[in-house]
């Protein structure tokens, strides 16, 4: 019997599985990638030597209003390590510098003060002005122009008034944007609901160029591309993580080359071949993108690569803060994944609901694969109205898929299945 620990909220579930039905065991080389150097110098480091920019301090010269756009709650941006480091770097160019840390929000809840302390420790949260963005407050938007799909590029008022316009972040797989990071800061980050919406419609995310690691042809990067560079975002910070949230690597500079950068060394540790099991069990990292059950179809979406035609999905996610928003929840638990499908394929761009994005990726994996949640905080009966199999225990969703799939049944694991890159040879 093998022993595979999965990632689940702050801590690991335990799973076993024979031997003689554990196919492979997927983990992205990164969890095993050592620095030769400490984090805070991978960061340094990476401002001293910017990719095709200025320095941050040179750039901050003379500059007056800068804003830095940092990630909220739902992402593991170490910013304890490198906020520090970028407001040090801009007050070395202009001490007297105007700073606004702006948070990203994207369509997600507002931050909490706990969530910053916990995010950018004490003295930052005591001592520097922050802002969250909220995307449903007209007041906070100015239009700056139509983007490439025809969406409305509406973006946050500080952003676009400012002087100096810098953004940290991290990059990862992503399931309809291919990568995270770089420009996503912006679009959906410190966009109004309106742009959110029309940036990810359903015939955007639709599109068989909106999947993880697909940067070339993909329409919804496109418009991001498009949004940073209409703000002029000057330079960003953009980190890799490994499996416990610590910084590999680090890279700073231009918008969009600092970012290839960044993507292509994610590409060479998290690219993994495609080995199809008849179950796949998988997590979406634990804390903090295992919050809420919207946010876990990145990792479902890596499992969806590996389960074949009719594989059987089991997803590890705490949702420790429930279902994850009021439209998500509606349109998840509205029907059939066919009806779901359906309903959303009517909805034209420009009257695109917030959320619905994600059921729509939902409804296209449940129409093949039956999927058993293991949750201990979301309610078994909501689960259930979500068209999903609800679970305890990774052992207790093992056992209801060899139920469907038979006691020989081949299972691959994915421990943490944003990080996996899964590509077919």
């Amino acid at each position: 019997m093998k022993t595979i620990k999965i990632p689940y909220y702050k801590e690991t579930l335990d799973l076993h599985v024979a031997e003689e039905n554990l196919k492979a065991v997927i983990t992205a080389k990164m969890h095993e990638f050592k620095a030769e150097k400490s984090e805070a110098e991978l960061v340094e480091e990476a401002l001293a030597n910017p990719i095709e920019s200025k320095t941050l301090s040179e750039l901050a010269v003379g500059k007056n209003k800068v804003v830095i756009v940092t990630s909220d709650h739902t992402r593991a941006v170490p910013s304890k390590l490198t906020l520090p480091i970028l407001l040090k770097e801009i007050r070395k160019g202009n001490p007297d510098a105007d700073i606004t840390i702006l948070i990203a929000t994207g369509l997600h809840r507002p931050t909490t003060e706990e969530e910053q302390r916990n995010m950018f420790g004490d003295a930052i949260v005591d001592n520097e002005k922050i802002v969250a963005n909220n995307a449903f407050d007209p007041e906070q938007f100015v239009k700056v122009c139509d983007l490439p799909s025809g969406a409305e590029f509406f973006c946050n008022k500080i952003a676009v008034n400012c002087d100096l316009l810098v953004t940290e972040g991290f990059i990862e797989p992503h399931f309809f944007a291919g990568f995270s990071g770089g420009r996503k800061s912006i679009l959906p980050g410190i966009c109004n609901s309106t742009t959110v919406n029309e940036n990810h419609c359903y015939t955007a995310i639709a599109s068989p160029y909106s999947r993880t690691g697909v940067l070339d042809g993909n329409p919804i990067h496109k418009d991001m591309v498009v949004a940073a560079r209409a703000v002029n975002v000057q330079f960003i910070l953009n980190v890799a993580l490994d499996a416990e949230k610590k910084v590999i690597a680090a890279f700073a500079g231009d918008l969009e080359k600092a970012h290839e950068k960044g993507v292509a060394f994610i590409r060479s540790q998290a690219q993994c071949p495609v080995v199809t099991g008849d179950i796949v069990v998988t997590s979406n990292g634990g804390y903090p993108l295992d919050q809420n059950l919207y946010q876990s179809p990145k990792a479902v979406a890596t499992a969806e690569e590996c389960a074949g035609e009719d594989g059987v999905i089991i997803m590890c996610c705490s949702c420790c803060d429930g279902m994850g928003g009021t439209n998500f929840a509606k349109l998840i638990k509205m029907g059939t994944p066919e009806e779901i499908d359906e309903y959303l394929s009517k909805i034209p761009s420009k009257e695109t609901i917030s959320e619905q994005w994600c059921p729509q990726i939902y409804s296209r994996i449940l129409k093949k694969h039956k999927l058993i949640l293991v949750t201990t905080f979301l309610d078994h009966e909501e689960v259930k109205q979500a068209n999903m199999i609800p679970a305890s225990t990774p052992d207790e969703a093992l056992e209801i898929a060899y139920q469907l799939k038979g006691k020989d049944a081949k299972v691959v694991v994915i421990p943490d299945g944003v990080s996996v890159l899964a590509v077919k040879d």
